[in-house]
């Protein structure tokens, strides 16, 4: 098995050094096969040559968005590349790009990928979470979007829809782009994460959750989130799945 990391990167070049050096270790450290692949989505600073150096010596693939073009497109481009190159029996895994997630908590994931589980999230809701250094506005917001996935879209043991840290079969994900095509990521702007996962569900995937260390205190440089416009883009999907506009049927 390998383990096979999307990286979506935008203006990271401080962090995913950081980053990429924490995963050849944890990777080390637990014996584990991996690739990576780096979307580098139209940086304005050097995080190219970054992934570029680090390429040097991990086993790192590069793929480009120029221009810029958001998270989806650069999770959509992601996920299409490590898909192809991935065996069935692979895990993917996506992360953030900036450092705040932490490589070591992989082998939990792993673990938590029990027969009958097919995506494990590293969830904030779940006891044992650690947070440091996220306002107590954005953590409001997210605990709001998480209750309102809970009620329109209860999926048994999920609390947390909008993490990005997750580890799928690359099964599972190798039978969502061949359904969706292109539309697996469908949605603009950071509800596309929670998007994914509905769809996943939809498939049959069985998702479970371990607890999340998030390390925002880690970060170097503003965050890329527009919090009021994510908000509204969350509220307009939760109402279009509802409806099951624009859900293709598995």
């Amino acid at each position: 098995m390998t383990v096979i990391f999307v990286l979506p990167a935008y203006d990271e070049a401080e962090n995913l050094g950081s980053l990429l050096d924490n995963v050849k270790a944890a990777m080390g450290a637990a014996g584990l096969a991996y690739k990576i692949v780096v979307i580098d989505d139209g940086s304005k600073d050097p995080t190219y040559a970054v992934a570029r150096r680090y390429a040097e010596h991990m086993p790192i693939v590069i793929e480009q968005n120029m221009p810029n073009q958001g998270l989806a497109a650069a999770l959509r481009k992601g996920f299409i590349r490590a898909a192809a190159l991935a065996a069935p029996d692979d895990v993917i895994v996506t992360m953030d790009a900036d450092n705040t997630h932490t490589p070591a908590q992989v082998p939990q994931l792993l673990a938590a990928l029990q027969p009958g589980v097919d995506v494990v999230v590293a969830s904030r809701y779940r006891r044992g979470a650690e947070i440091y250094g996220l306002s107590a506005s954005r953590k409001a917001l997210s605990r709001g979007a998480a209750l309102l996935f809970q009620i329109f879209f209860p999926m048994r043991g999920v609390r947390d829809y909008t993490c990005g840290y997750r580890a799928c079969r690359a099964e599972l994900l190798q039978r969502a782009l061949r359904l969706y095509g292109d539309d697996f990521v469908s949605e603009r702007g950071f509800s596309c994460v929670a998007d994914t996962l509905l769809k996943l569900n939809r498939l049959g995937g069985r998702v479970a959750e371990i607890p999340l260390v998030l390390r925002y205190d880690l970060k170097q440089g503003r965050s890329k989130m527009a919090v009021v416009r994510t908000t509204l883009q969350t509220l307009w999907l939760l109402v279009r799945r509802r409806l099951s506009i624009g859900i293709v049927r598995a």
